[in-house]
């Protein structure tokens, strides 16, 4: 028998010596593997410097959660302190956005506390284009030492109204990849990795994600609370690792284009009945017709769309005085979908038709 276990240490301090470069080990156990456009430098700014070209001058909120006067999740030894792992992640991840020359905003950057509701509001007025909220999971009541699983969120589902489906999108490419690097398996509960904020709170969601207005997602990286966990989460290498997947995601996703709709009806005053808005729908990939989706006070209303040029008509009539919501969503041939576009239209006293 110890023969036998000499003979396989001996292998396994071999094939150390051999894949060292590539592969971390800890207590003769593979923890982790360096990303093969990550472990050389120069490899991992080219990587950054090809990304660069779709994220240049865009702007990114990060959230790391939890801080300050709330430290309550951690490991059961106490040495995995969740707050802690989610601002190196974060600010690792700030690093290399920056040299993508993304413009980066962050609810915080220290061990302080800042207010639930209050990182939503940092995130409204930062005139970002998205925001990325960092977690590492607990499994709650029933705690255990063996679960574990990456996972991000977006809000609400796809029968409600509050569902914009970019913020799926934006959970998808993120979740692939960030699960790709930390060779964490999605968890039994979705099919790829992404979950619905209702899941966890039905009908409200998460406070973060409802309350931001700009496209958003939540991020639970892995299982604090995990014995395997436990062996890499204060590693400070693959923190950068972690946060090398959500950049990835981050990248691949503006890769993919946004859709853009442009509306010809801003500070204009309609007065006649049976008025027609007009709106253009424009994407380098081009836009896929059967993905455009107009809601007007939450109803479904017919459109009009011109493959060719882009352009989308609506015509609007028999409304009620006063306010009212028009909501429209498309998505590029590549499968992304536009930020929501809303738009509030109002019936004045004298029945004219505004928007705005």
């Amino acid at each position: 028998m110890c023969k036998k276990f000499y003979i396989k240490l001996t292998v396994i301090i071999f094939l150390a010596s051999l894949f060292g470069a590539c592969t971390k080990i800890i207590y003769n156990v593979p923890v982790y593997e360096f990303p093969p456009d990550w472990e050389i430098v120069s490899r991992r700014d080219s990587t950054i410097q090809y990304y660069s070209q779709f994220l240049k001058g865009r702007r990114i909120f990060i959230d790391p959660g939890h801080g300050g006067e709330d430290r309550n999740g951690k490991s059961r030894d106490g040495k995995i302190v969740e707050a802690d792992v989610n601002l190196r992640v974060a600010l690792y991840l700030k690093q290399y956005l920056i040299q993508a020359g993304v413009i980066v905003t962050m609810s915080r950057e220290t061990d302080e506390t800042v207010d639930l509701a209050y990182r939503s509001v940092l995130a409204n007025n930062s005139g970002a284009d998205i925001f990325i909220s960092i977690h590492h999971n607990a499994p709650g009541k029933n705690e255990d030492n063996w679960t574990n699983y990456t996972s991000t969120y977006y809000h609400a589902t796809e029968n409600d109204y509050e569902y914009e489906p970019c913020n799926h999108d934006i959970a998808k490419y993120i979740e692939r990849d960030l699960s790709y690097v930390m060779r964490n398996a999605s968890g039994l509960g979705s099919f790829d990795g992404t979950y619905s904020d209702y899941m966890i709170y039905p009908g409200a969601g998460f406070s973060v994600l409802r309350k931001t207005k700009i496209p958003a997602v939540l991020v639970e990286c892995s299982f604090f609370t995990s014995r395997f966990e436990n062996l890499r989460l204060n590693d400070e290498v693959f923190n950068r690792i972690q946060a090398w997947g959500i950049f990835r995601g981050i990248g691949k996703y503006f890769r993919a284009g946004i859709p853009q709709i442009e509306s010809s009806v801003n500070d204009s005053v309609i007065v006649n009945p049976g008025t027609e808005l007009s709106f253009l729908l424009t994407d380098k990939s081009g836009i896929d017709p059967k993905s455009i989706q107009v809601q007007l006070d939450n109803r479904e209303i017919p459109f009009d769309f011109d493959e060719e040029s882009g352009g989308l008509t609506i015509s609007i009539s028999n409304l009620r005085k006063g306010e009212h919501i028009l909501k429209i969503i498309c998505a590029n041939k590549n499968g992304n979908h536009s930020f929501p576009f809303h738009k509030k239209i109002v019936i004045d006293e004298n029945a004219s038709l505004k928007a705005e």
